[in-house]
């Protein structure tokens, strides 16, 4: 059973973004000029964009998802807004990525770890996040609080910090700091650990 584009992938056109502090993520995240930023199930990339205001022209942007509509509409906006630093491919995020190892600066996971856990194939996506990061990198994880109302999945998918990071450690990455960037959602940034 493979995912096809054309199909519609499971959280395909929800997004955190209107839920969330972009000062509050992008704050947390030391993006510099010049940084090269990956956003993984980017959606119509949201938050890539505001990354790429952030890097400037000589940085770099990333944006990978399954969802070709979602894709070409985050490539529209880059368009509309004159933003030549991104390069957005269709593609699945479990699986190699047509992009370097050890070149990335901040890999943004965006509301995707749940489903990815759900699915059974956080493994492989967090096992590409280390293959792209550099040896300095960051990756953040944002997830909705484990709390039993609306906006966001049904509670029982939903993911404590506690959940996030026994997930993610395995993989080679160090807890840095847990950030509430909205009041649903809280962001989980990692270091990538040089003795993993």
């Amino acid at each position: 059973m493979g995912n096809r584009t054309e199909e519609k992938p499971p959280g395909a056109g929800r997004s955190s973004f209107s839920l969330i502090d972009p000062e509050k993520v992008f704050g947390a995240l030391s993006l510099k000029p010049g940084s090269a930023f990956l956003d993984m199930a980017c959606g119509t990339g949201q938050y890539a964009i505001v990354a790429s205001e952030i890097i400037g022209d000589e940085g770099f942007v990333y944006a990978v998802d399954l969802w070709e509509e979602g894709v070409n509409i985050f490539m529209e906006l880059a368009s509309a807004k004159g933003i030549k630093n991104v390069h957005a491919i269709v593609g699945d995020i479990t699986k190699p990525m047509p992009i370097e190892g050890n070149c990335i600066d901040v890999c943004l996971m965006a509301t995707a770890l749940h489903e990815l856990t759900l699915s059974e194939t956080a493994g492989p996506a967090l096992a590409e996040a280390a293959r792209v990061l550099g040896p300095e990198g960051t990756l953040a994880i944002i997830e909705f609080e484990k709390i039993d109302r609306p906006p966001g999945p049904p509670i029982h998918i939903r993911l404590t910090p506690e959940d996030v990071e026994r997930i993610v450690a395995p993989h080679g990455f160090s807890k840095e700091q847990v950030t509430e960037v909205g009041p649903y959602n809280y962001l989980m940034t990692f270091n990538t650990d040089a003795t993993a």
